[in-house]
């Protein structure tokens, strides 16, 4: 009895931020920022433009920063961050377990709409291609990127492991997780053979610190991935969704465009724009196409439980697809 006491009065604690939210006008939310940089360069980034949201809404808005995406996905879950700027991976898990909808997207500079994952050697690696990184992997050192980034994680784990049938652990002499600008920094400076970052990331370098930029060679780079999505949660008041959607989406657009879009420049963006969960379905059929190629490859399982689990696959891809 004392037990379920407990944990009913966890519950309560726990919900209690997200029954406030439907029930009263916000006056304060916290903006989610994951962990693609260290948290000094990400702030000075950000901040410029959280100011302006802050005069623009009313709404007081506070930057969050966590060491990796997941303590962001989790702030959400448990009503700590409202609003958050996520990679499509991160936004899916957001939506999935933290009642987050994605309402925005970001735009780039020029006006189109994505994004690559790349893997780069250091400018004297004797290392010019894809193939010669992974014909070589038993003796080099490989960065990878957070588990929830799409960039750094998901869209490599497929596009160069799955389909090529690699364990990335069992792959490279050694390797190690870090965000995007660490992993180009270790390449950089010589401490990993090879490591995966986003384009957007190293742009942001390029401007920031050129001479790290010139140090690198890029050896792979994937398929185009969809723009950055912005999600809040959906008990968030419809006021303030409606104060913070508006904001976005006419920022860099007005009276003090000029000095809006050298915020934006700073974040190597051109604006942001309308979007939904809709935007998540390649990165969930991705997921699944992973899981797909591994398990067909595992000699382990049993083939009549393959065959189900292969089956049930393909059902959600169908589902996914049909939706598109």
């Amino acid at each position: 009895m004392f037990k379920k006491l407990v944990a009913m009065l966890a519950l309560a604690v726990a919900t209690t931020g997200a029954a406030w939210a439907q029930t009263k006008d916000t006056k304060e939310i916290n903006f989610g920022i994951i962990s693609t940089e260290s948290s000094q360069n990400l702030k000075q980034d950000w901040v410029p433009l959280l100011a302006d949201m802050e005069k623009r809404t009313g709404l007081k808005v506070n930057a969050f920063f966590a060491p990796d995406y997941a303590g962001v996905i989790e702030a959400m879950r448990f009503g700590k961050v409202q609003v958050g700027w996520f990679g499509n991976k991160s936004a899916m898990e957001a939506v999935d377990r933290a009642n987050g909808e994605v309402f925005s997207q970001v735009v780039n500079v020029d006006g189109s709409i994505g994004y690559w994952s790349m893997i780069s050697v250091h400018k004297d690696s004797p290392y010019h291609t894809l193939d010669d990184v992974l014909k070589n992997a038993k003796n080099l050192s490989f960065g990878i990127g957070d588990p929830n980034s799409t960039s750094g994680f998901l869209v490599p784990s497929y596009y160069v492991f799955a389909k090529h049938n690699l364990d990335p652990k069992a792959t490279f002499k050694n390797i190690r997780g870090a965000n995007h600008e660490s992993n180009i920094m270790a390449v950089a400076n010589k401490q990993v053979d090879a490591a995966v970052h986003s384009s957007d990331v190293l742009e942001r370098i390029e401007k920031r610190s050129p001479e790290v930029f010139t140090k690198l060679r890029i050896v792979w780079k994937s398929p185009l991935i969809a723009g950055d999505p912005i999600v809040w949660r959906k008990d968030l008041d419809e006021g303030s969704k409606q104060k913070i959607k508006a904001f976005l989406l006419s920022y860099g657009k007005g009276s003090d465009s000029a000095r809006e879009l050298a915020i934006l420049n700073k974040l190597v963006l051109g604006g942001f724009r309308d979007s939904s969960n809709a935007q998540l379905s390649p990165i969930r059929q991705l997921e699944l196409f992973k899981e797909k190629t591994k398990l067909e490859a595992d000699a382990t399982v049993n083939p009549q439980e393959k065959a189900t689990k292969l089956d049930a696959i393909n059902k959600k891809l169908a589902e996914l697809q049909q939706a598109g």
